[in-house]
């Protein structure tokens, strides 16, 4: 197929996914507003239609919490085909919503959007500026731990079953879990998901969560799962400097922002595995890292760290798969290369490792991520995600994040960058 015809099929995509203002990930799997989906699909809208961009990432603070939160979930109206719904997670907000957050990639899609639409968007961005700032603050209160971003539910992460979280997750107690019935499966091959007794567990955790009216204070005492997450460190710490750029455009005063990026700066390096040789997560109860190379791990470079040292990481890792990045290392005792986040290939994470290596001047490494990814979507489809090892494609069908990330990235006639 030619380019021109991806690319029409990727903009088909995203016109069929819409729903008046945000967009689905896709039909019947994820029939609502998803927060990082939102602003892959607002930054792939940016390249023919801005004005459907800017609308994307205002609807989705529409369902921003008082205290700055916003979601990882919009339940904007009623639809079937997804558990947990909005009566689950018992938060009493129009519209409804989940209670946990997302990656925040939002900041620097904005910015990339208005760096499209300088002209008009400059009343939106000033519009939107107040509202980012909101949501980075509440990250500072209430998620840092020694410059790190933690996660209270896998979820969270974006990354559901990593490998990463396997020895938190134990502790989580499943013993009062609420009877309830799964729905993803009927859409997506079970081998192709998270396992019953991970959904067990992430139950739990909803339950704890909703139970304590969404309490930070009392998660961050009693919360049955704390992580501090190399991959929400990394992209918040990317964030904060785009929220930078933004204030700087803006005429805004930059000191606190300037304290957060050193912050974090510190975060991500206190999140380096010395014996393995390579960024981590850690167990906030325990103290212990996870001892897991992921996907995550190579955000470094998107978050303007440029560490060597995982150059010889990628370059392992390539090496072992037909197609990269593996979601997790090949070579974990846990390799799965179809199920979810243990091993498969998604396109919006090559798309952030991609930009960063570019970005931190490693040109060949960056370009052998794009051809990869793009030769993915080439030969099987606008999917969720991708076996590394024969290129098979998993999970949802016309997929909305992976339709943007061709468009702005990953197609020959796409700009490539930020």
């Amino acid at each position: 197929m030619t380019t021109e015809k991806l690319d029409e099929q990727a903009r088909e995509i995203l016109r069929s996914n819409d729903r008046g203002g945000y967009t689905v990930p896709t039909s019947g799997l994820y029939p609502y507003q998803w927060n990082w989906d939102s602003g892959f699909a607002a930054w792939g809208f940016s390249t023919y239609d801005v004005h459907r961009a800017w609308f994307e990432m205002e609807t989705l603070f529409v369902g921003q919490w008082d205290n700055g939160m916003v979601p990882h979930i919009i339940f904007h109206r009623k639809a079937f085909g997804y558990f947990p719904g909005p009566d689950v997670w018992g938060v009493p907000k129009t519209p409804y919503t989940s209670g946990i957050t997302q990656p925040p990639v939002a900041t620097t899609f904005i910015r990339a959007i208005y760096e499209a639409d300088k002209y008009y968007g400059r009343v939106r961005l000033e519009l939107m500026y107040s509202r980012l700032v909101a949501w980075h603050r509440w990250f500072i209160k209430n998620r840092l731990e020694d410059g790190a971003v933690v996660v209270t539910h896998p979820w969270e992460s974006g990354r559901d079953n990593a490998p990463d979280w396997d020895e938190a997750m134990q502790n989580v107690d499943t013993s009062e879990v609420e009877p309830y019935v799964r729905v993803d499966t009927k859409h997506v091959n079970p081998e192709m998901r998270p396992k019953k007794e991970d959904y067990d567990r992430y139950l739990a955790i909803v339950q704890f969560g909703r139970d304590c009216g969404w309490d930070e204070a009392t998660i961050r005492k009693h919360g049955p799962f704390r992580v501090a997450d190399i991959g929400t460190t990394c992209i918040f710490l990317r964030a904060c400097r785009d929220l930078k750029a933004i204030a700087e455009e803006l005429d805004h005063e930059t000191d606190e922002i300037r304290g957060w990026i050193k912050t974090l700066e510190s975060g991500v390096k206190g999140l380096w595995n010395e014996e393995h040789g390579h960024y981590d997560s850690r167990d906030v109860r325990t103290g212990k890292l996870t001892n897991t190379l992921s996907s995550a791990s190579f955000l470094c470079w998107y978050a303007g760290v440029n560490d060597e040292r995982m150059v010889a990481q990628l370059e392992r890792v390539l090496g072992k798969v037909e197609y990269g990045v593996p979601s997790c290392d090949p070579e974990h005792p846990h390799f799965n290369p179809l199920r979810y986040w243990r091993g498969p290939v998604w396109g919006v994470v090559n798309t952030l490792i991609g930009l960063g290596l570019e970005e931190t001047g490693h040109t060949e490494l960056a370009e052998r991520v794009r051809q990869d990814t793009r030769r993915l979507i080439v030969e099987d489809g606008f999917f969720e995600y991708f076996d590394p090892i024969d290129g098979r494609s998993a999970g949802g069908d016309h997929f909305t994040w992976t339709a943007a990330i061709w468009l702005a990235w990953a197609s020959p006639s796409a700009k490539g960058r930020l």
